[in-house]
């Protein structure tokens, strides 16, 4: 048996009538399914709770730089506090291989558990340590493996979340729906703004630097336990329970998933065309931004925090919107009309966020961040749901959540950290923009070159009866 995924990415329905995803687990296809929006619901809060957790560190890195390493130098403080924040990110693709495998063989509701205590329980952490003042080297060395924990945990929870609800969705609704899992990210990282601004401002600088900055950290607790409480009222997914009744599992996904030629080209294909740029689109809108207005342009903390917390609740929405609206014009139009427009603007964007820094404009500064989330909207919204329907479900979750968190985590992640080496090495403010530019680039090239759904080869044969049209 094969199955077929149209160039709209949108699968096909059965011969015999049967959708993918929709009727095979004998529920209704309709949009006011309540069922549809529970599940909706606790994935999201898991996920946007795990992301406030990785994005703590984020938005206090540039402070940190006091905190957990020698203040004699500055600057090279500042890029080793980056550089610290970035190995959460390189450590996940092993997470995503670790519970990816753990989630196609056990199954994805007990697999995104897992990755929430871990998550949670590193986090906490976080706001125990002792400072370098007081502990020295021990500090940051602890800091640094509390984030491969994160890392680790993140890397699991991502494909599972998206999974999930994919597998609960009805086909024509799959974008839609995935795309509130693709708003976690930013909500989580808008979360964490929130709370370090609120904690800022009520404390005071002098008490926050003290003590204050462990509040955000230390929430993690209270938070996952809601989350938890939230996601054992679920159950394992319609997919994933007909896949083990019929006894359909995958026995090895590593090996099926990276040592068979056609399923590795769909994952090839989806970090080159689809997940390396959305990385760099996404952290250049949300977190290099925020660098290059603290770090470069000088802006204080709390105003360039406002800035981007206000863009923020303006553009996350627009997530859903071309979610929703990659159901009708197909998934890949939006996302490579998205990288190629980041591509062409990053550059008269920040150039333009100077002038406005120097105007004092920061009303257009905050628009300004805000057209770069439309950009994460097109390339990000409807990201889960192209990814979703390329791998058959016996190999999703291991497939889809490597090439995710290898883009993101990887190309995506470690962007920051080039980009302001870049800065600092030419002494050219703009010579950061010079990656994000060519990595959306090149990935809108390979994305419309090189799309393997197009050719009549299938994807491996062993993968089959749920998840895709026979």
């Amino acid at each position: 048996m094969a199955y077929r995924i149209d160039d709209q990415q949108h699968p096909q329905p059965a011969a015999n009538g049967v959708h993918v995803m929709g009727s095979e687990v004998g529920k209704a296809s309709t949009s006011d399914d309540p069922g549809i929006w529970t599940v909706v619901l606790a994935s999201s809060a898991g996920t946007i709770i795990e992301w406030y957790d990785f994005y703590l560190y984020g938005s206090l890195a540039i402070f940190f730089s006091t905190l957990f390493y020698p203040a004699n130098e500055p600057t090279a403080a500042v890029l080793i506090s980056v550089a610290t924040f970035a190995t959460g990110f390189l450590v996940r693709p092993l997470g995503a291989i670790l519970f990816g495998s753990l989630g196609d063989r056990l199954g994805r509701k007990h697999t995104f558990l897992l990755t929430l205590v871990l998550m949670g329980v590193s986090t906490a952490l976080i706001g125990l340590l002792p400072t370098f003042e007081t502990a020295g080297y021990f500090a940051p060395v602890t800091l640094v493996l509390l984030r491969l924990i994160q890392g680790l945990a993140i890397g699991g929870e991502y494909g599972g979340a998206a999974i999930y609800v994919a597998e609960h969705a009805p086909p024509n609704r799959r974008g839609f729906f995935t795309s509130f899992i693709q708003t976690t990210a930013t909500v989580g990282f808008f979360v964490a703004i929130v709370v370090v601004l609120a904690c800022r401002l009520s404390l005071g600088d002098a008490a926050f630097k003290e003590w204050g900055w462990r509040i955000p950290f230390l929430l993690s607790f209270l938070l996952v336990f809601l989350s938890i409480y939230l996601r054992l009222k679920l159950s394992e997914s319609p997919v994933f329970q007909k896949m083990r009744k019929e006894g359909s599992l995958a026995r090895s996904p590593v090996k099926e998933s990276f040592g068979e030629k056609k399923n590795l080209g769909f994952v090839v294909y989806a970090l080159f065309g689809a997940t390396a740029g959305l990385g760099c689109v996404w952290y250049t809108g949300q977190f290099y931004v925020l660098y290059f207005l603290q770090g470069v342009l000088k802006v204080d903390f709390l105003t360039a925090n406002i800035c981007l917390a206000v863009a923020l609740v303006i553009g996350t929405p627009m997530i859903v919107v071309c979610g929703a609206l990659s159901d009708r014009i197909g998934r890949k139009k939006l996302m490579v009309t998205g990288l190629f427009l980041a591509a062409l603007l990053y550059l008269p964007i920040y150039m333009t966020i100077t002038s406005a820094v120097a105007a004092q404009n920061f009303v257009l500064v905050t628009a300004l961040i805000v057209a770069q989330l439309v950009f994460v909207a097109m390339v990000y919204g409807p990201n889960a749901a192209f990814l979703v329907e390329m791998f058959p479900p016996q190999l999703r979750y291991t497939s889809l959540s490597l090439p995710y968190h290898i883009g993101t985590g990887v190309f995506g992640g470690l962007m920051p950290l080039i980009s302001l080496s870049l800065v600092a090495a030419t002494g050219n403010i703009y010579a950061g923009l010079a990656y994000p530019i060519a990595v959306a680039a090149i990935t809108a090239v390979v994305n419309l070159a090189f799309d393997p759904r197009r050719s009549k080869a299938s994807l491996p044969e062993k993968a089959t009866s749920v998840g895709f049209a026979e």
